[in-house]
């Protein structure tokens, strides 16, 4: 009897033993998860502290780029006007005929300045796009019917802090939507849309006119698209451009 009672006794002994080493190899676990879990988290709240940094370092650079700019006239702002060439018009077709949006739409220029088109036009309230959010080709042609002037960049300069800073402070000129004389759009040209601009420019002023505004009343018979092409940036250009052909100098200038 008394060996059984040392028998049981060490039986519980190393049971007792086993329970320790197991319990300290859970708790060794349940540490290890902790440890994972909590640089799970650590990982996690970074990654999302980086994306709100991300998405508000663009506009905090943009504002101090373009701060610049703000207190300077549009002619002041970017290369002189010598940097643009002459402008350029060809007879216009086009007006009022209308294509379902998303429809197919080939326009033979670089950048188009008149021709059939999408049915809506962009809000005038927008007056600065990149490639990414850009509206088509169809929708612009839209505005220029209506007088908006659209400046047009080329990918070399969409990869130039200096020029894509003093294009957005140009577009900040014409903000707001109750002044017709603000028509304007900035816009990039890539070369999915089209050929390159010619003679090497990488910039395009686009107007879609009647032939004058005395013209008016003459239908599609005097229209004309007008293109001015620059090497860079150059508010002085685009000032006289907007001057030379107003809004109202375009074959629905009432429309918005």
């Amino acid at each position: 009897m008394a060996k059984s009672s040392k028998s049981s006794a060490s039986s519980r002994t190393t049971r007792t033993e086993r329970q320790k080493v197991v319990e300290q190899m859970r708790a060794r676990q349940k540490a290890a998860e902790r440890r994972r879990g909590g640089i799970i988290v650590a990982v996690c709240v970074l990654v999302a502290v980086g994306i709100i940094v991300a998405a508000a370092w663009g506009p905090v650079v943009d504002h101090f780029r373009t701060s610049k700019y703000s207190g300077k006239p549009l002619a002041r702002i970017g290369a002189p006007a010598g940097a643009c060439q002459k402008t350029t018009t060809k007879p216009a077709n086009g007006n009022q005929q209308h294509i379902p949006d998303g429809s197919p739409v080939s326009y033979p220029d670089s950048p188009p300045a008149f021709g059939e088109h999408y049915i809506d036009p962009d809000p005038m309230a927008r007056k600065f796009y990149t490639s990414q959010d850009r509206p088509a080709l169809g929708t612009l042609v839209h505005n220029e019917e209506h007088g908006y002037t659209i400046l047009w960049y080329d990918d070399s300069v969409a990869g130039d802090d200096n020029q894509m800073s003093q294009i957005r402070a140009i577009a900040d000129k014409f903000s707001g939507t109750t002044d017709l004389r603000h028509k304007f759009k900035a816009v990039p040209w890539t070369k999915d849309d089209g050929k390159p601009f010619p003679d090497g420019q990488h910039i395009a002023f686009t107007h879609w006119s009647v032939g004058g505004t005395a013209n008016a009343a003459a239908g599609q018979a005097k229209q004309v698209g007008v293109w001015q092409y620059c090497s860079s940036v150059s508010g002085a250009a685009l000032q006289t451009f907007m001057s030379d052909y107003p809004y109202t100098d375009s074959p629905e200038p009432n429309g918005m």
